[in-house]
């Protein structure tokens, strides 16, 4: 791509911003609906961000590492920027679709890059029937909460949480318990990504329950259905040799 429409995006500390006035100074700059590539720069709270701004037009998103750990940023330099985006290595990701009911009856929806997590909202524990498909493969799950996770979210909190790492283009999702009291030894399940995963809360009076799709809260709900959503795509730029299934490969030998 020929000179590219770059926008430039930060996570608005000092050093992010002092760097993005140099880079727009140097390569241009540009609104978000006209851009061809978008330049994230700060952590992978941002990149999650961005990723949910540009989801509906799939603009490229490429980060440079101004936050802490910038597990889905490349290191930042300003020299040679256009060259890096030509070179730059593509990863595509499709999004969860989270549907939720809530305790006044009403539906309201929201997309996750990551994962979808359930929580309990209170003292006691949450009490969860899980479906699969429209099958009851889990009666009753005593927890903090649980999560389904994509291949891209898995080596986020759902690594943390103790479950699978997945191959970036494996065709599954995990779904992993947080801090399971009964069945304690319940660990989760790898699911096709074809699957529908439905959260129903019991007690839900007495034991709320909220449900998060990436930075999207909704509290209350009584049940929870979340599937992979085909019509959407985000797509990342990593540097040659760092790629996301590079990263994700490497994570499952890290101790």
């Amino acid at each position: 791509m020929a000179d590219p429409k770059i926008w430039f995006v930060t996570n608005n500390t000092a050093a992010a911003d002092a760097a993005a006035d140099r880079l727009r100074a140097r390569y241009g700059n540009c609104e978000a609906e006209d851009a061809d590539l978008v330049v994230a720069l700060g952590g992978d709270g941002l990149m999650l961000q961005t990723l949910h701004r540009v989801m509906g037009r799939n603009v490229p998103t490429y980060g440079m590492n101004f936050g802490s750990v910038g597990f889905l940023m490349n290191e930042f330099s300003e020299d040679k920027l256009e060259q890096r985006l030509a070179e730059a290595q593509r990863t595509h990701i499709y999004p969860l679709s989270m549907t939720v009911l809530d305790a006044s009856g009403r539906t309201q929806s929201a997309l996750a890059i990551n994962e979808v997590s359930l929580f309990r909202s209170s003292y006691q524990a949450a009490k969860l029937q899980i479906l699969v498909d429209d099958a009851v493969r889990l009666e009753e799950l005593i927890c903090d909460g649980a999560l389904l996770a994509t291949p891209a979210g898995s080596t986020a909190y759902n690594l943390s949480a103790h479950g699978p790492i997945l191959p970036i283009e494996a065709e599954l999702l995990a779904l992993t318990p947080i801090s399971p009291f009964r069945p304690r030894r319940w660990r989760g399940a790898i699911l096709s990504n074809r699957a529908t995963v439905k959260f129903i809360t019991r007690e839900a009076d007495k034991r709320p329950v909220s449900a998060v799709a990436d930075n999207v809260e909704f509290q209350n709900v009584r049940e929870v259905t979340v599937a992979e959503d085909r019509t959407h795509r985000v797509t990342l730029l990593f540097d040659p040799g760092t790629s996301l299934e590079e990263r994700v490969l490497s994570e499952q030998f890290r101790f």
